[in-house]
């Protein structure tokens, strides 16, 4: 039973990624690469604004009980995120980037530009 509850939040978290990816499509970035994966981080989206890498946390929540999807992006989360990005800027020397958040609660979609900085 457990591997369909799995399988459903999976399906879940990729339909919440391909509706957010849509989006910033339609604002004007251009997605890169999906599910960049290193060993203890990982980002949902990684998105060119002009000359900027934009490293995109994407989270969806059906309820906003807990706080919500902005909640869900702890400072632990976003440690892993920034490791995951730092990783990926291996070898690519002043590259401007900015991390971003697009929540989803329920039908709602928010776009955070600038969401965190690596210091923080």
């Amino acid at each position: 039973m457990q591997a369909k509850t799995n399988d459903t939040t999976t399906t879940r978290g990729r339909e919440a990624e391909a509706r957010a990816a849509r989006y910033l499509e339609l604002h004007g970035q251009r997605v890169i690469s999906r599910n960049f994966r290193i060993r203890g981080g990982e980002i949902d989206l990684i998105c060119r604004d002009g000359k900027v890498l934009v490293f995109v946390e994407v989270r969806q929540r059906s309820r906003s009980d807990f706080g919500g999807a902005g909640a869900s992006i702890t400072a632990s989360k976003r440690r892993r995120i920034v490791l995951a990005a730092q990783h990926y800027l291996l070898g690519k020397p002043d590259c401007d980037c900015r991390f971003d958040c697009v929540l989803i609660n329920g039908e709602q979609l928010e776009w955070i530009k600038n969401a965190f900085s690596a210091d923080d």
